[in-house]
């Protein structure tokens, strides 16, 4: 990510708080928020806020949601220091797909500029970013937006119950959105584009028979479920950035009974709208070989498509010149899976993703964050927040 030899104040200001920031770090990502557990996510949120009050002061406005069966949801607007009409959304979620006593047998540790713990790529990093990004224009008395934060604590399992807060969020605040996820990889793209997502369950209702007695009688769930699968495997196209993964079947009681119910559970990913209506007619035209079967799906579309608009173009060519200022080099890429940043682009708002942290390994044993990178990208943060006032 470095690039020619420029001297940068912010550079140099974040590299002052790198300690900090690794503090913080850790800290974070010793605080579990997976997002099955609402007393942990509770908890976790308020650890996030009194992160956020001691590094860039408390919200000047703050609304609470607690969606029903999911964390809570908070909005709170970071004012600038000087009167200014301009606004950024920031998007950030604390959950993580980890399970609660992870951290017994993973935990944080730091070898070299690599810090390794759950959650930390995906996406505490980012947070901790973007919070002493904040604290530096405003120690350097620098220009910076008005901010309105979205903390979420469901992004992980779909953003079911926060979806609603971010389209109003995004909706009455002018301004683009960035969004602190992980870049993508080790190489720090920033995202411009993202796939949508569909989530779908296929249900099979079967006649149970007696395997043996009667081999050709009733009909199998499980033998529909066979042909369902490669039906939607088949679908795929990923020359048009279409794929489709059953990545979990159920059927079946016994092996000498024709099994009477079968499901499999969907995931879906598409580049355009066209490829969404294609997926949705595949699905709608599946049909049972055997008469006294059915099929039923459900589930839907769970986040829309991210295009590679002009604007987010035009917001990644203000991230480019940002880090050209400080001698950084940043490169765009279009990924396959999608955020918070989805629902706030199908809007019509310039979003720009992928600044929180670099690394790898997202929801896997390997996560890992560059602690160098960290500096480089609270600076660079610093920076298009600067651009943007």
């Amino acid at each position: 990510m470095t690039g020619t030899t420029v001297h940068s104040p912010l550079l140099d200001a974040a590299e002052s708080r790198r300690a900090r920031m690794v503090d913080d770090l850790v800290a974070y990502v010793e605080t579990e928020t997976p997002s099955d557990d609402l007393v942990l996510l509770r908890a976790g949120l308020a650890h996030v806020e009194r992160f956020l009050a001691e590094t860039v002061g408390p919200f000047t406005e703050r609304t609470l949601h607690e969606p029903e069966r999911h964390g809570p949801v908070v909005v709170g607007d970071l004012a600038a220091p000087r009167p200014t009409d301009s606004w950024v959304v920031v998007l950030c979620h604390y959950d993580t797909v980890w399970a609660a006593g992870t951290l017994e047998g993973w935990p944080v540790r730091i070898d070299g500029s690599r810090l390794t713990g759950p959650g930390a790529y995906d996406m505490k990093a980012g947070l901790v970013q973007f919070a002493h990004a904040v604290a530096l224009l405003d120690s350097l008395d620098l220009d910076r937006p008005n901010i309105r934060l979205v903390l979420n604590g469901d992004e992980e399992v779909g953003s079911v119950g926060s979806r609603p807060v971010i389209e109003d969020v995004v909706r009455r605040t002018p301004g683009p959105v960035l969004v602190f996820e992980a870049s993508a990889g080790a190489d720090g793209a920033l995202k411009t584009a993202r796939k949508g997502v569909g989530l779908f369950d296929v249900d099979i209702r079967g006649v149970e028979v007696h395997a043996g007695l009667d081999p050709a009688g009733g009909a199998s769930a499980v033998d529909e479920l066979a042909r369902v699968v490669l039906a939607l495997h088949g679908a795929a196209d990923h020359s048009a950035g279409t794929s489709l993964n059953v990545g979990v079947v159920t059927g079946g009681t016994r092996p000498n009974v024709r099994a009477g119910a079968a499901t499999a559970a969907l995931d879906v990913r598409v580049s355009s709208d066209s490829e969404a209506a294609r997926i949705d007619d595949v699905l709608a035209g599946l049909v049972p070989a055997a008469s006294a079967a059915s099929i039923t799906v459900t589930g839907g579309w769970n986040r829309p498509v991210m295009a590679r608009t002009d604007r987010n173009v035009e917001l990644f060519r203000t991230a480019e010149a940002a880090a050209a200022a400080i001698g950084l080099v940043v490169t765009e890429t279009s990924v396959g899976g999608a955020s918070d940043g989805n629902f706030a682009a199908a809007l019509g708002a310039a979003v720009l993703d992928g600044l929180g942290a670099v690394g790898d390994g997202a929801h896997a044993r390997h996560e890992w964050v560059d602690l160098d990178a960290m500096v480089e990208r609270t600076a660079l943060a610093a920076e298009v927040l600067r651009r943007l006032a």
